[in-house]
């Protein structure tokens, strides 16, 4: 989204491949209405009925949904507030979970640096190491790198905390002040026999210029790392300022999910009173309690028991298995993911135009996009969150909605039983290759299309294994089994790489998918956010009937297609938005709102969308310790007519990434802005 930077959770390969494509080239140069001044003006009336129509939409169906009662919420005056208790104060009475977590991945996504958790070879004979430029040691339990450090001059420096476990183990060290920052070498953590048991640079080349530097204060440790792989993590503050990020517990422990636990405590100790179903928890992840999947007959879909209702579960998993932007420093367990983060959408660079994902792009967004997520399928269906493993290893986890004598069967997968083509996932969840090994499994679950690879350069299942043939020949190999193979459930790759290769013929093909109600959320978003970078008066037309819809991501899209129309014409068009349920929605229609002329709100939206903006701020400020957003606060005050302090907000930035060109032009015209006399070369 054009309102919030676009960097975490990135390899940055893929973010400078994505700065690359001429749509991220577009984006940069701002967002400019495709329509002559001459349409722009007789489109005007048009836009007012719209804003009327959207406002009449959004009351007569009540606007978004509501979080469920469930959903924690502020605590009334007069109780204690919520705390972490750690996660050894759930094994008393929630032994086996506990056991089956502690032998899991997420316990140990980041721990104290030890002879047990550093799986590193810091020995003499490392291999891997760059030649000349780092040395690694240890002595007493505790473990040393000796390289180039801040400003250049070489030093030893303790490791302090690993990340993660495999395939692949990551190094937080410590510089003086207590900053932790990111080694930009890594342990490949896979047997010797696969490659493994070696350093190497996860950055790629580590020549002196070649990437910025690990010392730096963009690659603190709290720009990313915490945040997902240890519990109750709070960032934020002023960048380069020293502080050392704090978290509750190392690791992702019960209350990652299941939020602060000392109310469910007091209640288990008979300390506190609590209602039955609610059990003092700051969340229930009940979604599935007492769901049954029956498998489907002949071509039919599995059904569920019961509808499903909420997605608590899955947003809770989101929090870190998304590609994403943080909006919060502090989410309450069980509020909706957009009221923290902003997922990333189906964009050029992190998914193919067919949705398949590239590289390292999360899971979160795969599977929104599934046939499996809208009947109600959930993550713990498959996987147990406790042991961070398959509910039954292999297709057995298949098996529990899709009958195994059809489909586990060479009748329809035509490879040798219990041969690597016999597996689901195999077929249908092939993995993406990304940088530093960490290869995911495609959540969107599809169905292999070879006939879209021949025509838009994407990927297939088939040739991930039979890389010495052609996508036609796949393609043959699938109807000699299959004369009438069914399209699958994602069919808008070639909108969006109409789209994404800027075709006349995209618009016309977006809009279809926009007003496709049978397309997941995250695809109509997608296109919408597409749209934008090309907005007319069709496409606004169509952002402004969605501003009601009941999908987040669709809102917030619908509002970036609107921030581009004339600025006099968004505020009967977005006002409404900024009393949107979901703060990602809010503070949205808040940046296109800013500088509004105040003559063109009522008193109350007057105050809405200060609020908004007073949430847009605090979202940039949780994400003090990235350049993007130091940059974007300094464009809102310069915008706004606070010249100086978007000087200091840019200054920020620079401190953060010295060569920052949008950094550097921002403080220029800020100081100019202000007064200041410019500075005098050298």
């Amino acid at each position: 989204f054009g309102f919030l930077p676009q960097s975490m959770h990135r390899s940055k390969a893929a973010r400078h491949r994505a700065a690359r494509h001429p749509a991220a080239r577009a984006r940069r140069g701002g967002l400019r209405p495709g329509t002559s001044p001459k349409r722009g003006r007789a489109a005007a009336a048009a836009f007012v009925l719209l804003a009327l129509a959207a406002a009449a939409a959004w009351w007569w169906i009540g606007g978004p949904a509501r979080q469920p009662a469930d959903a924690a919420k502020p605590q009334p005056p007069g109780r204690a507030p919520l705390t972490y208790v750690g996660s050894a104060a759930c094994a008393g009475c929630h032994r086996d979970q506990h056991d089956a977590w502690t032998r899991s991945d997420h316990a140990h996504a980041m721990q104290p640096a030890g002879e047990r958790s550093v799986l590193a070879d810091f020995g003499p004979a490392a291999t891997g190491l760059p030649p000349g430029r780092s040395t690694v040691s240890s002595r007493d339990g505790r473990f040393f790198v000796r390289m180039d450090g801040p400003g250049g001059r070489a030093g030893e420096h303790e490791v302090r905390y690993t990340v993660g476990v495999s395939p692949l183990q990551q190094y937080l060290i410590e510089l003086p002040g207590g900053r932790l920052q990111a080694f930009d070498l890594a342990w490949d953590a896979r047997p010797q026999a696969q490659g493994g048991q070696r350093w190497f640079a996860v950055s790629g080349d580590r020549k002196p210029g070649a990437a910025p530097h690990w010392s730096r204060a963009d690659r603190q440790a709290r720009a990313g790392c915490p945040e997902c792989h240890a519990t109750n993590p709070r960032p934020g503050g002023q960048p380069a300022s020293g502080d050392a990020q704090a978290w509750s517990e190392a690791g992702v422990g019960c209350e990652a999910c299941h939020g602060p636990g000392s109310a469910h405590l007091a209640w288990a100790h008979g300390e506190a009173a609590s209602p039955e179903r609610i059990k003092g928890l700051a969340v229930r992840l009940d979604e599935r309690f007492g769901v049954v999947w029956t498998p489907g007959g002949a071509g039919a879909a599995p059904s569920r028991s019961r509808p499903h209702a909420g997605n608590r579960e899955i947003e809770t998993c989101a929090q870190c298995h998304s590609q994403r932007t943080r909006l919060s420093a502090d989410h309450a367990a069980g509020r909706p993911l957009g009221d923290a983060f902003v997922p990333s959408l189906l964009e050029p660079g992190l998914y193919w135009p067919d949705g398949q994902m590239r590289e390292a792009a999360f899971t979160y967004a795969s599977f929104l996009q599934s046939r499996m997520h809208g009947p109600g399928v959930t993550c713990g269906d498959c996987h147990d969150a406790h042991a961070a493993t398959l509910r039954i290893p292999g297709n057995g986890v298949c098996a529990q909605c899709h009958l195994a004598s059809r489909y586990d069967s060479p009748q329809h997968h035509f490879h040798p039983a219990g041969s690597e083509g016999a597996r689901c996932a195999a077929c249908h969840m092939p993995r993406a290759e990304a940088p530093a090994l960490d290869s995911r499994h495609d959540h969107s679950i599809r169905v292999p299309r070879p006939d879209l690879s021949a025509r838009l350069g994407t990927p297939n299942a088939c040739k991930g294994c039979h890389a010495d043939r052609t996508d036609e020949w796949a393609q043959a190999a699938i109807r000699r089994h299959h004369p009438d193979p069914r399209p699958g459930f994602q069919g808008f790759g070639e909108a969006f790489d109409a789209a994404d290769r800027d075709r006349p013929d995209a618009r016309r093909r977006l809009l279809q998918v926009v007003r496709d109600p049978g397309q997941p959320g995250i695809v109509r978003a997608s296109a919408l956010s597409r749209l934008a970078r090309r907005p007319d008066a069709i496409a606004s037309e169509f952002a402004a009937a969605v501003l009601a819809d009941s999908d987040v991501l669709v809102r917030v899209a619908a509002v970036q297609v609107l921030a581009a129309v004339p600025p006099a014409e968004r505020p009967g068009l977005l006002a409404a938005a900024l009393d949107d349920p979901v703060l990602a929605v809010r503070i949205a229609a808040g940046r296109a709102l800013a500088g509004a002329d105040p003559e063109r709100l009522s008193a109350p939206q007057r105050a809405a969308l200060a609020r908004a903006l007073d949430e847009y701020v605090a979202a940039q400020d949780a994400n003090a310790d990235l350049a993007e957003s130091r940059i974007d606060l300094g464009r809102l005050y310069a915008e706004t007519g606070r010249p100086r302090e978007a000087a200091e907000a840019f200054r920020q930035a620079l401190a953060l990434e010295p060569d920052s060109r949008a950094a550097q032009q921002g403080l220029a015209d800020a100081r100019r802005a202000a007064g200041a006399k410019p500075d005098r070369p050298k």
